[in-house]
């Protein structure tokens, strides 16, 4: 089992030269190719199963065609769906079907930090050996997404104050704060389901179409600073996914972006567009926001993304 005492502080983790920025490159070996999934050990997994009392599940995934978007040419399409019908049945196939095009999980491949390259410090080029496999998808998919979950609700934990559509940059005291309000800990290990309402907010848009969904719009969501990105590492969190765009507070903040850190240089598993309205309303009725979650992205080599394949079971 990985033991937590023996994982560095953020500040002593080696740093980027040139940068104060930090990275846990090497802190699970030279060729690790799961990041914090590391830390979601079979002793966690088995006492996370501890936590199924009722045998309740909770799908995550929105529809694989939900939200609609069109980003251009070179940009993630709607995929086009054919059937087959046959005597003897039916067949199915999938044109320009783009994994993180719904709700999805951000593989190892998906975000570099600048030209110091992806986790663990590989280039391009390294990913592209053959039959080379570093940081596919395909890991996470071997080893699971399965542990302790804990839902952290902001629009219920803002309550009148919450406006979707006003950028807030979620920290750690913040989601601190909200786990206490709602009576949980957040522990090591965790995996964090953070429901910003933006979700809710597209799925209840009259106009779902491709201009709802807007990066440069401000909405909720993690904080980009890097103190946000220490508070994850030291509190040794696993995973952090979430119901909106990016994760992350929308328009985001230029040289903050999260994901350089969380992805490029921690090896942090996160995803979004995560479905969890239904999971926070039976989270309010019964006050418990913790629960198992097992999630299962597709066993693709050399994947950069996958849907999550995710269920909360309560």
């Amino acid at each position: 089992m990985v033991d937590l005492n023996s994982l560095p502080s953020y500040e002593n983790l080696p740093l980027i030269e040139g940068t104060e920025e930090h990275h846990a490159w090497g802190i699970w070996g030279e060729n690790d190719n799961l990041g914090t999934i590391n830390l979601l050990t079979p002793e966690h997994v088995a006492e996370s199963m501890k936590l199924v009392k009722r045998g309740v599940s909770f799908n995550l995934d929105l529809p694989l065609d939900q939200p609609e978007r069109i980003e251009g040419d070179r940009g993630r399409q709607p995929y086009i769906h054919h059937v087959y019908r046959r005597q003897s049945g039916g067949d199915d196939s999938l044109d320009h079907f783009y994994l993180q095009g719904s709700s999805q999980i951000d593989g190892l491949r998906h975000v570099r930090f600048g030209s110091r390259g992806y986790y663990t410090g590989l280039q391009d080029d390294d990913l592209d050996e053959q039959p080379g496999d570093r940081l596919g998808i395909q890991h996470w998919a071997e080893h699971g997404i399965n542990g302790r979950a804990v839902l952290l609700d902001f629009p219920r934990f803002m309550g009148d104050k919450f406006d979707v559509h006003e950028r807030i940059g979620i920290d750690g005291p913040m989601l601190e704060a909200i786990a206490k309000k709602q009576g949980v800990a957040i522990r090591p290990r965790d995996i964090l389901l953070l429901r910003t309402g933006w979700m809710e907010w597209y799925l209840n848009s009259k106009d779902q179409g491709p201009e709802r969904f807007d990066i440069a719009a401000p909405s909720p969501g993690l904080d980009g600073m890097r103190e946000t990105a220490v508070w994850l590492w030291d509190n040794h969190i696993a995973s952090i996914n979430a119901d909106n765009i990016a994760v992350e507070a929308l328009p985001p903040v230029p040289l903050n972006f999260q994901h350089r850190r969380m992805v490029g240089l921690f090896g942090m598993q996160i995803g979004e567009l995560w479905a969890l309205d239904e999971l926070a309303e039976d989270c309010a009725r019964d006050g418990i926001y913790e629960m198992l979650l097992i999630a299962k992205p597709l066993n693709l080599p050399r994947g950069v993304g996958s849907p999550p394949n995710a269920q909360a079971f309560k």
